[in-house]
């Protein structure tokens, strides 16, 4: 079956919470969302830094005017939200999931953490107890609805103004076959993207590592290089 845009759902009234969105990769998608309209909430540690970083955002060029673009501390975030990007370092992962287990039950919690080390030779994938991150944040939050997504979109591409569209496929992996529609609508909304499934939950451990291969690939060409899959 062909991907075929218009069956996506309509997903431009879900409030997008973003938990690292200070950081390079949720600052990037939260621009990315509010420059489509979505309405988006920045989470971070303290609240005070989540609000500035919104304030930022929502100050960027192609942001409408009027965007909703407002931060909070994680777990009020967790709470306002109906989907939720995991985008913290991978070393705190553990730690922040676990503690947002109950506001976030019943959300669509998408994960996008990569666990990599580095080296003197350069990235590398690590070994995760439960198989993947996502798979670690499926195992704290067994009352979520987890999906892994948006591992390998670029950082500096989402955070360039002058970039307005962005030619990837997001690879999505989950049990929950309903999410499949809902992220690939979201990542969408992002001109240039499609959504598509990448099979279960442990297939996500290739996804993630496979960063450590863009990493190299980047660094070889001087590149923002993402994935595109042939014949869909």
């Amino acid at each position: 079956m062909a991907y075929d845009a218009t069956t996506l759902p309509d997903v431009s009234g879900l409030t997008v919470g973003i938990i690292g969105g200070t950081g390079d990769q949720g600052r990037g998608l939260a621009y990315r969302f509010a420059r489509a309209g979505q309405t988006v909430l920045i989470g971070s540690r303290t609240a005070e830094r989540a609000t500035q970083a919104a304030a930022e955002i929502a100050a960027l060029p192609y942001v409408p005017e009027g965007a909703v673009v407002s931060g909070g501390d994680n777990e009020d975030v967790a709470r306002r939200s109906d989907v939720v990007i995991v985008a913290v370092p991978w070393d705190g992962h553990a730690a922040t999931v676990a503690a947002l287990a109950g506001p976030l039950a019943g959300k669509i919690v998408v994960d996008c953490v990569n666990p990599l080390g580095f080296d003197k030779q350069g990235p590398y994938a690590l070994t995760v107890a439960e198989g993947s991150a996502v798979q670690q944040a499926a195992a704290l939050l067994p009352e979520s609805r987890v999906c892994a997504a948006f591992n390998h979109v670029s950082a500096p591409l989402l955070a360039d103004p002058e970039i307005d569209r962005i030619d990837l496929d997001v690879l999505i992996c989950t049990e929950d076959r309903e999410l499949v529609g809902v992220v690939g609508a979201l990542a969408a909304r992002i001109p240039g993207m499609r959504g598509i499934y990448a099979g279960r939950l442990r297939n996500a451990h290739q996804i993630e590592a496979f960063t450590a291969n863009l990493i190299a690939i980047n660094k070889r060409y001087k590149a923002h290089a993402g994935i595109r899959v042939t014949d869909l």
